[in-house]
């Protein structure tokens, strides 16, 4: 059994309808000052350094335990976006996206007892089509408040891809954590097997 330094309840699903063996365990760090002190680090350099900050912080309350901790966000032209702060915000960031390529970075990083074992991040790129201000209000009356906790301002399981032109990445990366990657980091140490 690992431990998910996490409340997501997409990461949860993902790891329940796979098999794995897990509780979780909400991580408490500050991203925002995390972030804010990484300055001009890359999307994936952020993502990474979240996601082993999470495991981090449950490892110390979780003696000889595996832990998983994940993180995602986007970037789209030179801009690093988080979850969206308000409604008003989540149609700033639609309207941005709007015609774009959105890259939506997922990172995992499984520690044990303070030490990182295994840490890596994986890339989606989303094409959005072009968004009319009526289809954006009309998306939000029908997806708020739920993709308010979704970086991105959608859930790819629900109407948020009526958002996208295209795909190209791995569907468990655009849920919230790359899930192949960490099955196959969770054989190599012997958590899990085939």
């Amino acid at each position: 059994m690992i431990v998910l330094a996490s409340q997501s309840g997409s990461r949860r699903a993902m790891l329940e309808a796979a098999g794995i063996a897990y509780r979780a365990q909400p991580a408490h760090v500050d991203e925002r000052g995390i972030e804010a002190a990484l300055g001009d680090a890359s999307a994936p350099e952020v993502a990474l350094e979240l996601a082993k900050a999470k495991a981090l912080n449950v490892s110390r309350e979780t003696s000889g335990a595996v832990v998983l901790g994940s993180d995602s966000l986007v970037s789209c032209g030179e801009r690093r976006f988080d979850k969206p702060a308000s409604r008003e915000n989540a149609a700033e960031h639609l309207r941005f996206f709007s015609g774009k390529v959105m890259e939506l970075h997922s990172a995992a990083a499984l520690v044990r007892d303070g030490e990182v074992l295994w840490a890596e991040n994986a890339v989606a790129q989303l094409h959005v089509a072009d968004l009319s201000d009526a289809f954006i209000e009309s998306y939000l009356d029908a997806e708020w408040p739920e993709v308010g906790a979704c970086v991105g301002v959608f859930r790819i399981e629900g109407r948020g891809v009526q958002l996208f032109e295209k795909i190209d990445g791995d569907y468990f990366t655009i849920l919230g954590m790359p899930l192949l990657k960490v099955q196959a980091a969770l054989r190599g140490l012997g958590v899990l097997t085939r």
